[in-house]
């Protein structure tokens, strides 16, 4: 089992047989590592998220008790899986890639596709996915919560809830206290840019960020800001992986379908569409948006911890760092904006992605 969390700076915590960095202050995280932005939460009581790491922890939150939260988020892996797409119940090969759940305290929509606004909302979908956890509905949530005395007890104190009034609502809030506690900063580029320290990135990696900033400019949708980096725009854009061939025959009944479904209010439904059809999963945000532009585009990933959470694209198809960048160089000339660099330059481009790596 793991520790209880500590709170405090840079102090490091036992989830599970891994070791993270966790900056956590009760009730707020108020202080948060180098590097990243300050965003106080009311809500995060230490209590809560020791119940959420339980949760995110205990197989018996599905079906079948085989699948957990860390099942795909696992802690040794930066709170993804190492596949190139995540795997269900029975290992079944669901759409896409497992996101990190690092920093994600910070996104302001969830998913590849952004379809859940918040961290509260996307807890429902592999909870209720038939393809990943299978609970049946909310209730079945609350069950298992209610069936595990210790649950009961737990909520009962810390939420004021009853046992028999445990359901979806509750796990979600102590799942998401958890998950908003697993940040990652103070990375050698954190405290070169942000401490000030000129040692704290190679030569090689201090070019690279030139280059990034600079003539690659990667920075146009990887920002930076004056005081912290969460490398994204949080924003959608066509991905550089072309639109299957299959996908842009039968576009037409594609889009309706995923048109019906929204129609219908059935969330729950389009969840698990996505989850386990590749041609709805290749429309991208337009499953979101229903707009014909947004179809194959994507969210911006964080660059954060990037050398240690590959393999890389919405679909997992690019396996190293290297690779992706050689991809990225080649997307770019094929969409008219020609970017040459050398194998010294796209050597320190590597390696200032490798700074960005958190203790």
């Amino acid at each position: 089992m793991a520790s209880r969390l500590i709170a405090g700076r840079g102090r490091l915590s036992t989830v599970g047989s891994a070791l993270l960095c966790v900056w956590l202050v009760a009730p707020a995280l108020a202080d948060a590592p180098l590097g990243l932005p300050t965003q106080p939460d009311a809500k995060a009581t230490l209590g809560l998220v020791e119940l959420g790491r339980r949760i995110f922890m205990d197989r018996r939150f599905s079906v079948d008790g085989t699948i957990s939260c860390a099942t795909c988020h696992i802690p040794e892996r930066q709170f993804t899986d190492g596949r190139a797409t995540a795997r269900g119940l029975g290992g079944r090969e669901l759409t896409r890639k497992t996101p990190s759940l690092l920093n994600v305290r910070y996104q302001t929509s969830l998913f590849w596709d952004g379809r859940a606004k918040d961290l509260e909302t996307q807890v429902r979908a592999p909870l209720l996915g038939p393809a990943e956890h299978a609970l049946i509905d909310e209730r079945a949530v609350g069950q298992i919560a209610r069936q595990d005395e210790s649950y009961a007890t737990a909520f009962a104190r810390l939420l004021h809830v009853p046992k028999a009034g445990l359901s979806l609502r509750e796990i979600s809030l102590a799942l998401v206290a958890f998950e908003k506690t697993l940040v990652a900063g103070n990375s050698p580029f954190d405290r070169y840019l942000y401490g000030h320290d000129p040692q704290a990135m190679s030569a090689a990696a201090v070019r690279g960020l030139a280059l990034f900033r600079g003539r690659a400019r990667c920075e146009s949708c990887h920002r930076m800001g004056e005081n912290s980096a969460l490398f994204t725009d949080g924003e959608f854009h066509p991905s550089p992986i072309p639109i299957p061939t299959p996908v842009l025959a039968q576009l037409g009944v594609l889009t309706e379908k995923v048109a019906n479904l929204r129609k219908w209010g059935d969330i729950d439904g389009l969840n698990a569409l996505v989850a386990t059809d590749r041609d709805i999963a290749a429309l991208g945000r337009f499953v979101v948006t229903l707009a014909p532009k947004d179809i194959g585009s994507f969210k911006t990933p964080s660059l954060r911890d990037v050398a240690s959470s590959g393999p890389y694209m919405h679909d997992g198809s690019i396996a190293g760092l290297a690779q992706a960048i050689e991809f990225e160089l080649y997307s770019r000339t094929e969409q008219n904006y020609p970017l040459v660099l050398t194998e010294d330059e796209r050597a320190d481009l590597l390696q200032f992605l490798e700074a960005l790596t958190s203790r």
